[in-house]
């Protein structure tokens, strides 16, 4: 069963995190309220943290920025991103995986 804050869509998935900022550094936590909690090392300020928030998922899942969409949440410290050209199966494996 997949887990909950992951959704497949036709071109990828979609992600509901919950992003804490100004963390010593940045790391996927794991579930927390039925999102995927990330620790961002990025202050919330002038999109800092969303910036960090799109890097570290593309870099953590191998695919380009330009694939990785904040959808929902801009100054929320909900969101939910849209990764493109990816499966849930291998979302999955990296967050699960660890660091």
């Amino acid at each position: 069963m997949p887990a909950p804050w992951l959704k497949a869509v036709p071109d990828g998935v979609e992600l509901t995190v919950l992003v804490q900022p100004r963390a010593s550094r940045t790391k996927f936590v794991g579930e927390h309220d039925g999102q995927l909690k990330i620790q961002l090392a990025a202050p919330p300020v002038d999109g800092e943290a969303n910036a960090a928030l799109v890097e570290f998922i593309a870099k953590k899942l191998g695919v380009p920025r330009r694939q990785v969409a904040l959808t929902a949440g801009d100054t929320s410290r909900r969101k939910r991103l849209k990764v493109q050209g990816v499966d849930a199966a291998a979302v999955e494996a990296v967050i699960s995986g660890g660091p």
